[in-house]
C-alpha cells in the first residue's frame, strides 16, 4: 500500500547534505519505494507546450495532474539533458544542463516543485556508462591526440593488424556492427552503443569524481532519485579481452560478458550510496541492469548499494502461467535475502509495448513489428497489468500503457529515428514504435499532444484511445488503471511485501493469496492465462474487487468463481 504524502508548502532545498525532497513531510512513513508505482515519462513524446512537435518540460508540467489522478507515487523522467540527440538524449553532452529542445534548468526546477506539490516524487535518468561524442572531455581528447590525459577517461586503444587497421578486440555494439570506431590519428575508441556514445573509463578517478558531483547537483535541485542507465556496464574486464563467441548480441542478458555485469560495478554504487544517504527524504537509486539471472540482479540491491533494479526477466515473459509463476517465485526468493523489494514492469521505451507483444504467439521476443490479434493483445495486457499490480513490491508503468496503446508497427522508414534502425543489426531498430507521442484529446492537432504535429506520426485511431475519450468511461483501460491504483493504496494486503501464498488452481491459471499487514481483509488474485473460461476455487467469502475484463459480473458462489478467458480478477476475502 503506497503511503507517501506530500507537503505542498515545502520547497526543495539547495543545500548539499541537508536538502530534503519537498514531497516528504517530517512524519512520512519510511520505505516509500518498497511499494511505489512509478510512471515513466519519455519527455519528447509526453506533451508539447510550444507546438514544435517535440515534447518538453513545460508540457510535462502541464500534464502532472493526470499522473496525480492516475494514482502513481513517482514520475521517472527519461533524459532531458543537453545532447545532440543521436540516441534520443542518451548521448549526454552536459549532465548539468537542459537541452533547449526541452526547456531550461528553470523549467526542470518548476517540474520538480510542481510534482512535489501534487504529492509526486521525481526520479531522473543518469547515463554514466557513456557520454556524447560532443561532451567537452571527448572533444578535447580528440583534439589533443594520442597521449592526451583526456583520452584516459575513455577507452582509446591502438588497433590490431600491421597498420592498426583492425579493431582492438571483437566486441560488438548493442546497436549492431563493431563496438569500435577509428579516429583520424589512427587510434580506436570503444562505444558499446552508437559511435556518438563513447564509453567512459570508470577505472579513471576523474570519472568517478565527476559523477559524484553530478549526483549532488541534481540532489540539491530536489530530485528524489536516479534511474541508472546501463547500470551493469560501467566496469569492463581488465585488458578488454576478446569475447570469442559468435552472435554476441544473442548472448546479451544470458551470460556474464567482459563488458557487462562485472563485479567492479558494485564498488561504484557503494560509493554513490554514501552520497545519497547524506540527503533527507529517502532518495533512491534504480538500476537498469540486464543480468543473466534474477540472482545476479539481486547483487545490485544489497543494503549498501542500490534500492531497486528492473526485473527484465519478468518483462520478457510470455502470457503463460508456468513461466510467470517461475519468474515470480525466483524474483521474490532472490530479493528476500538482500532485503530489497521485487520490481515488476511490462513495458518501457526500449521494447515493444506489451499490448502488442501479447497479441502475438510466443517466441517473437520484445521487438516485434506485427500485431496478429490486437483485441486479444489488449485483453491480455489488461489482465497482465492487474496481475503485476497485485504482486508484492514496486511496479513501473510506461506512459500510454494506461490507455492501452499498442506499438505503432507501420511507421514509414523515412520518419524513424532509432539509431539501431540505421545499422546492420542490433535491437532491430524498431524502438520508435513504442515512442510515438501519446494522445490526450479525441481530436485536434496531434490529439492534444501539442498545438502542432508530432515528431513521429500518430495513428488515426488514437483519438478513441485518448485520455479524454476514456475518462469516466466504465470498463475503459484508463479507468481500470485508476481503480487498481486506488485500491492498491488503501487495501491492507496490497503493496509492499516479499511473498505470496499460492492457491490450488487449474492448468493455465495463477491464484495466490496475500494477507493484510495489520487488521483488514485478505486479498486473492486469480489470473486466467488460457483462452477459455475457467472455474476456479475461491474462498466462500470472496467478493469481487476488480476485474480486467469489460464485464464486472464475475460469477462466483459455493466456493468457486468462473474467470473469463485471459482475465485477472481481484477478490477480497
Amino acid at each position: 500500500m503506497s503511503q507517501h504524502t506530500a507537503d505542498p508548502a515545502q520547497a526543495p532545498s539547495t543545500s548539499a547534505s541537508t536538502s530534503a525532497s519537498a514531497s516528504v513531510p517530517a512524519d512520512a512513513p519510511t520505505g516509500w519505494w518498497r511499494d511505489a508505482v512509478i510512471y515513466q515519462v519519455y519527455p519528447r513524446s509526453f506533451a508539447d507546450s510550444n507546438a514544435d512537435g517535440m515534447g518538453d518540460l513545460e508540457g510535462i508540467r502541464s500534464r502532472l495532474p493526470h499522473l496525480r489522478d492516475l494514482g502513481v507515487d513517482a514520475v521517472w523522467l527519461s533524459p532531458f539533458y543537453a545532447s545532440p540527440q543521436a540516441d534520443a538524449g542518451y548521448d549526454v553532452a552536459d549532465y548539468r544542463a537542459v537541452d533547449p529542445m526541452f526547456g531550461s534548468l528553470l523549467d526542470a526546477d518548476a517540474v520538480i516543485r510542481d510534482a512535489h506539490g501534487l504529492g509526486l516524487r521525481v526520479i531522473v535518468d543518469l547515463v554514466p556508462n557513456h557520454s556524447s561524442d560532443q561532451h567537452e572531455w571527448f572533444k578535447r581528447a580528440l583534439a589533443e591526440g594520442p597521449g592526451s590525459p583526456l583520452r584516459e577517461r575513455y577507452h582509446f586503444r591502438a588497433g590490431k593488424g600491421a597498420d592498426g587497421e583492425l579493431p582492438p578486440n571483437d566486441w560488438e555494439s548493442i546497436f549492431g556492427g563493431p563496438a569500435w570506431t577509428r579516429v583520424a590519428d589512427g587510434e580506436w575508441y570503444l562505444h558499446l552503443f552508437a559511435p556518438e556514445q563513447p564509453d567512459l573509463n570508470w577505472d579513471h578517478p576523474a570519472v568517478g569524481d565527476e559523477f559524484r558531483s553530478i549526483l549532488r547537483f541534481w540532489l540539491d535541485m530536489g530530485v528524489d532519485g536516479f534511474r541508472i542507465d546501463v547500470a551493469h556496464g560501467l566496469v569492463k574486464a581488465a585488458g578488454l579481452p576478446d569475447l570469442g563467441a559468435h552472435e554476441q548480441l544473442k548472448l546479451l542478458g544470458n551470460d556474464v560478458m567482459p563488458f557487462f555485469d562485472q563485479d567492479g560495478v558494485h564498488d561504484v554504487y557503494r560509493a554513490w550510496r554514501l552520497i545519497l544517504d547524506e540527503y533527507a527524504g529517502e532518495r533512491i537509486f534504480v538500476a537498469e541492469a540486464w543480468t543473466p539471472t534474477v540472482e545476479r540482479t539481486a547483487l545490485y540491491v544489497r543494503p549498501d548499494e542500490l534500492h531497486q533494479a528492473f526485473n527484465f526477466q519478468y518483462l520478457g515473459a510470455y502470457w503463460d502461467a508456468v513461466e510467470l509463476r517461475d519468474i515470480i517465485d525466483r524474483s521474490l526468493d532472490s530479493m528476500r535475502p538482500v532485503g530489497a523489494p521485487a520490481t515488476w514492469v511490462l513495458s518501457n521505451h526500449d521494447v515493444t509495448r506489451h499490448t502488442t507483444r501479447y497479441a502475438n504467439p510466443p517466441g517473437l521476443g520484445t521487438q516485434q513489428r506485427v500485431a496478429a490479434d490486437p483485441a486479444l493483445g489488449l485483453r491480455r495486457a489488461r489482465a497482465a497489468t492487474l496481475l503485476m499490480l497485485a504482486l508484492p513490491g514496486s511496479a513501473y508503468i510506461y506512459q500510454g500503457e494506461e490507455l492501452g496503446l499498442p506499438d505503432v508497427v507501420d511507421l514509414p522508414d523515412e520518419v524513424r529515428q532509432d539509431p539501431s534502425f540505421f545499422r546492420a543489426a542490433g535491437q532491430d531498430g524498431f524502438r520508435d514504435g513504442c515512442r510515438v507521442p501519446i494522445p490526450w484529446t479525441v481530436d485536434g492537432p496531434s490529439y492534444g499532444f501539442g498545438a502542432g504535429g508530432s515528431w513521429l506520426p500518430q495513428p488515426a485511431s488514437w483519438g478513441a484511445l485518448s485520455v479524454e475519450a476514456q475518462t469516466g468511461v466504465p470498463g475503459s483501460t484508463l479507468e481500470m488503471y485508476r481503480s487498481a491504483l486506488a485500491a492498491r493504496r488503501v487495501h491492507p494486503a496490497l503493496g509492499a511485501g516479499d511473498r505470496v501464498a499460492w492457491l490450488p488452481a487449474p492448468e493455465g491459471v495463477l491464484a495466490f493469496r496475500r494477507e493484510p499487514r495489520g487488521d483488514g481483509e485478505a486479498f486473492v488474485c486469480v489470473a486466467n492465462t488460457t483462452g477459455a473460461d475457467v472455474r476456479v476455487r475461491v474462498p466462500a467469502s470472496a467478493r469481487t474487487l476488480l476485474t480486467s475484463s469489460a464485464a464486472d459480473d464475475i460469477q462466483h458462489g459455493d466456493g468457486h468463481a468462473v474467470v473469463p478467458a485471459d482475465t485477472t480478477v481481484w477478490f477480497t476475502v
